[in-house]
Order: C-alpha cells, then structure tokens, then sequence
C-alpha cells in the first residue's frame, strides 16, 4: 500500500449495503488491497450478490463488531434504522464512520454521538461508474468532508479510503458535509433531474400538441440530449459550441436565456432555501415515514408519460444504447411499425 493509503492497512472495512455504491466500493478496495466484509440482510439479493462477487458477508450487526471502518451504503432513508439496530450497539469507539452523502448526519436524522470519526467520501458518479472508472485505470472525483475528529486521523482516513475505490485518480476536493448534501441535493432537483427531465417532457408535450409527430419529437428532446451533455461533461461549452452548428450556436445563444431566464433563477433560490432550511428533507422523511403515496403516484405518472412510450418503441430498434445488450446485437434491429404518415425507413 501506498503511505496514503497507509492509514487504513490491515483494518477491517465493513461495506454496509450492497447495491449499486456499495458493490462498487467493496470491489474497488478490494482490487486495491484492502480487507473488505459485507454487511447485508441474510439470504437477500445483496447477500447472494456479495458472496457470488467473492467477499465475506455477514449480517449488518455482525459487520459493524468486525469492523474498523464501516462505510454505511444503505439508501438514505433506511440508513438511520440500520443505524440504531445494526451499528450503535456493535461498532467499537474509535473506529470510523463513513457515509457517501451526507443527509442523515446535516439533517440530524442520525446522531452518532462522539465515540467515532464520522467522515464523507462522496464520489460524483453512479456506482457503475465508480466501479467502471476504477476497472479502466481512470476515476470517479470524490468529495471528502470530516464532521468529527475522535482519533486525529479522520481525514487521513477519509482520503485513504477515497484512493482506494479511484477517486484521487479524478480528484480529491476537501468541503463539509453541509456544502455536500446542499449542493447534491440542489443540482439533482433543479439542475440534472428535476430540470432536465421537466425541460425535456415540457418540449416534447410543446411538439406533439403543435402537430408534430411524437417519433421525431423524442428524438429533438430526448434522445439527442447525450450527445449535447457529451459535450459538457468532456470539454464544457466550449467544446459544445466548437461541434454544434453556428444555427444551433446563435439558437442557444438568443432563445435559451427566454426558456431559463430571470423567473427560473427565483425558482431556484427558492428550492435553495428550502433545502438550506431543513423543509425538504423534513417533507422527504415525511412522506417516507407515511408510506410515500405521494412519491409513488408521482414517479407512476412520470412512467406512464406518452415520452416513455414512444421512446422504449424507439429504443428496441436500437439495442446497441443498452451496453448489456451491445454484444448480442451486431446486426441492426428488425423493423418496427411506423405511423402512417412516415415516409422513410429508420
């Protein structure tokens, strides 16, 4: 091991939840030489996943006793439970708690006392991509924040663990778990989910009513989406502007302050502020705790938009966008029904 590394050798890190996070970081440490256990529910689909891929699994209870470093990789809402039941009673003081966002311990739905280091590694992709990244020598950035300091490593801790799931081949950046769950929380409502998927269906559904086939609708708002992010996320607007048309250069340059303008700004704030002040992670583990009726007739609704249907048609003719399916498909797709009025064969 490296000296960063060093400060977590021949410790015991246990992985707390095993989908998509935690399966990415177990197999990273792991390829990186550290001693890694699983902690997942017995017999359940993580439990079996985890054994399959090669590690030591054990009830999370269990885990945590072993363990000197326990990454808790559980979804959000369930990680205060697994807290309370599994952790608080098992893991020895001293050791170090880590989480890869910081909701639970900024929004105070778990308090750990102070018999532990409680640090953050936050990688800036989805756990395939961790995982991904890590196999092709590359990395995913990581965000790295320490909330409290019982041993005096904490954060040698926290950068140790992020070298080895890859994150300082991308970049290591130092903040607080405040700065990490208000930003994360702010770009996936108004930005990369919420803002980009409402913008998307808005100018479907603004096509489609004007006339204009749902087909070719998909394709302007949809599924031409990556090859523009593509470019954002390979070289910023620059690179954008340096592949697009000057038509679509002077198109985004005039219209696109009209569709995300002074109003939309306001808006934003406004979602700022609710996340700063507590009132959306109080609504969220609200609407949790009551069932999330709220949340599964709203994500329903998302599915059964006409976009959904129009695209998973349009998708089956192209079986090489699903990676798992690229290799089978070296051939293109048969044909598919078309409406009426097209012309021309896709």
């Amino acid at each position: 091991m490296s000296p960063i590394t060093a400060p977590l050798k021949e410790q015991t890190i246990a992985v707390i939840g095993y989908g998509s996070q935690g399966r990415a970081h177990a197999l990273n440490l792991r390829d990186s030489g550290f001693k890694v256990i699983i902690g997942a529910r017995k017999n359940g689909p993580s439990w079996h996943q985890a054994q399959a891929d090669g590690l030591a699994v054990f009830e999370p209870g269990e885990a945590a006793a072993k363990a000197d470093l326990i990454a808790l990789l559980t979804p959000d809402m369930q990680q205060p439970k697994v807290f309370e039941e599994s952790i608080a009673p098992n893991f020895k003081p001293g050791g170090a708690l880590l989480f890869a966002h910081g909701f639970n311990i900024h929004f105070k739905q778990i308090d750990a006392g102070e018999k532990w280091d409680i640090i953050l590694v936050a990688p800036k992709g989805p756990g395939a991509l961790v995982r991904r990244e890590y196999e092709s020598g590359h990395g995913v950035p990581c965000l790295v924040a320490v909330h409290k300091d019982v041993s005096g490593q904490a954060l040698t801790r926290a950068q140790a663990y992020a070298h080895g799931i890859g994150g300082a081949r991308g970049g290591l950046i130092t903040t607080s778990f405040a700065e990490e769950t208000e930003t994360d929380l702010f770009g996936e409502q108004a930005v990369l989910c919420g803002g980009v998927t409402e913008l998307v269906v808005q100018g479907f559904e603004t096509l489609v009513e004007a006339g204009y086939q749902p087909e070719v609708a998909y394709f302007e708002c949809m599924h031409e989406l990556k090859l523009i992010v593509d470019l954002l996320h390979e070289g910023g607007m620059a690179k954008m502007h340096r592949y697009i048309s000057e038509t679509a250069q002077y198109g985004d340059l005039t219209r696109g302050p009209r569709i995300a303008n002074a109003a939309t700004r306001q808006n934003m704030r406004d979602i700022l502020r609710e996340i700063q002040n507590g009132q959306f992670a109080r609504e969220w583990v609200a609407e949790y705790r009551s069932g999330n009726a709220n949340y599964k007739a709203l994500k329903q609704a998302d599915l059964d938009h006409p976009i959904e249907t129009v695209g998973a048609r349009l998708r089956a003719r192209m079986p090489w966008l699903d990676p798992a399916k690229r290799a089978a498909h070296a051939e293109p797709a048969p044909g598919i029904a078309t409406p009426a009025k097209e012309t021309a064969t896709a």
